[in-house]
């Protein structure tokens, strides 16, 4: 589960592979702000139900940087499944080198970014891991896979909230969906605010990807909402990884903290 500011996403593993990312068999999204309890339920009898078990005990690994929608969840757990196993991830939990002062004060779902972002980069090359969701992130793994910090910003929605509620004329506008990149040239106001919000946040992940990898060669690696239409603009090695970080929290519940400090797999 990966618990966000906008979103829950959910995804069910049957298995995990030792090489490349896990794939996740069936997944989930509930908004944060109100939880549809009913519909996990529904999911899960559905989705989780084998032959030989229609009701199997599972594992729950919780990455979250919402502790009031995680707090809501887990109590739910814990009242109609109460014999499933459940984790709330930290730092310490996963297998990653975090070379920060306090690796417990960074939001979860960047490390856990990182730890896929290991299992997909060029073992001669660092990763750069962009989260365009609520906030967009811009982090760096290092060559020998070691998180090393980024930049974070608002998002092109939050962006969006931000013009509306500071400004008296201008309107609120959907960034939510973004299939295709906005001309860059708004003929009126609301053509122009896309084109800023779109086109001020690519160019923001553009540069911070220059300044990061100091003209390196680098694998770039893109999740969240407006992923699909930022990746197609940063160049051949960026890609569009979907399930990234339910990937990544299938790994870390996989393989635990334990290899950490030794070398795991990278593609």
């Amino acid at each position: 589960m990966d618990v966000g500011n906008a979103r829950i996403k959910l995804g069910l593993f049957r298995s995990l592979c030792a090489v490349g990312l896990p794939e996740p068999a069936a997944t989930l999204s509930l908004t944060d702000d109100s939880p549809q309890f009913g519909q996990l339920a529904t999911w899960l009898d559905r989705s989780a139900a084998t032959p030989y078990s229609p009701r199997p005990t599972l594992v729950w690994s919780i990455a979250s940087v919402n502790r009031p929608a995680a707090s809501r969840l887990i109590d739910w757990l814990r009242e109609h499944r109460p014999d499933d196993r459940v984790t709330l991830l930290a730092a310490d939990d996963l297998p990653l080198d975090v070379r920060l002062e306090r690796p417990d004060m960074v939001g979860v779902d960047r490390l856990i970014d990182a730890v896929a972002a290991n299992r997909l980069r060029s073992a001669c090359r660092p990763a750069v891991v962009v989260d365009v969701g609520s906030a967009i992130t811009v982090d760096l793994v290092s060559v020998d896979g070691a998180f090393c910090g980024g930049a974070i910003l608002p998002g092109i929605a939050m962006s969006a909230r931000a013009l509306y509620e500071f400004t008296d004329l201008l309107p609120l506008l959907d960034m939510s969906e973004l299939a295709e990149p906005p001309p860059a040239l708004g003929t009126h106001t609301v053509a122009a605010m896309r084109s800023g919000l779109f086109w001020g946040a690519v160019g923001a992940v553009r540069e911070l990807i220059a300044q990061l990898t100091a003209g390196a060669e680098a694998d770039v690696f893109l999740t969240g909402g407006a992923g699909p239409a930022v990746a197609q603009l940063l160049g051949p090695t960026a890609r569009y990884i979907p399930h990234l970080t339910l990937a990544g929290i299938a790994i870390a519940t996989e393989v635990g903290p334990a290899c950490r400090a030794g070398p795991w797999p990278v593609g």
